[in-house]
């Protein structure tokens, strides 16, 4: 009893020795961030005809913490990924580490990804359909706090959301979940993906749709990486018999 108690101390002093490095890196980012807030706030617009305005301090404040979170969030993920690979990687397997070594980097390279899709493609889409809803109706006057939320709203979910093929690829090969489960599950993901494009988006079927099918294409293209993932152990573990010429 004892043995077991000192065991789970153990692990749970190495886990908040994790989490105290990641939150420490998180702030010291945190604080660079702010030093390069303005510069970060100059590079969202400079393809922008779009002028911001503030309507009070406070939202001054607001674009400097929100500026600076974001590159706090950034630059912060690599360090996460590492401190999670150093408290999970003494316990796995060789098989499972090999699944780590691909899944780490991965995950940096999807984010990444993710969050360039947003901004370059389902951003600028979706703020020029609902602009084009405007003309001749309305004049559009846009607060530096509404813009960056209604920015962030859309880019920001892309960000976790393209992790979703690596973290099904990393779940089949330590046998946690299958390609057929997935399939016949099918149907309900797909409600889950049309509720939560309604709630990380604002209240228009546009934007519902231009984050709706970039995440159905995720969830079908999971299905095809597990399919294949599930393949190539099967291939490993069942060696085909060389044959005498």
């Amino acid at each position: 009893m004892m043995s077991q108690m000192a065991f789970w101390q153990k692990h749970l002093e190495e886990l908040r020795k994790r989490l105290f490095v990641t939150g420490l890196a998180y702030a010291v980012f945190l604080g660079i961030g702010f030093f390069l807030a303005d510069d970060l706030y100059r590079w969202f617009l400079i393809d922008s005809d779009i002028k911001l305005t503030v309507l009070g301090p406070s939202e001054i404040m607001w674009v400097y913490f929100t500026m600076a979170n974001i590159l706090a969030i950034a630059a912060v993920f690599p360090v996460a990924a590492h401190q999670l690979w150093a408290f999970v990687g003494p316990a796995l397997t060789i098989e499972e580490k090999k699944a780590v070594y691909v899944f780490v980097p991965a995950i940096g390279i999807l984010f990444t990804g993710g969050i360039c899709f947003g901004y370059l493609v389902v951003f600028p889409s979706a703020l020029g359909f609902l602009l084009n809803m405007t003309d001749g109706l309305f004049t559009a006057f846009f607060t530096t706090e509404k813009y960056f939320g209604f920015l962030f709203q859309i880019v920001l979910p892309f960000g976790f959301l393209f992790e979703l093929p690596a973290a099904v690829v990393f779940l089949t090969n330590l046998g946690i979940i299958t390609p057929t489960m997935m399939r016949k599950y099918r149907k309900y993901v797909y409600l889950v993906l049309v509720i939560l494009s309604a709630v990380i988006t604002p209240p228009d079927f546009s934007s519902q749709l231009f984050v709706l099918i970039p995440m159905a294409l995720l969830f079908e293209a999971s299905i095809f990486l597990a399919a294949a993932a599930v393949k190539r152990k099967h291939s490993k573990a069942n060696p085909e018999p060389l044959h005498p010429i």
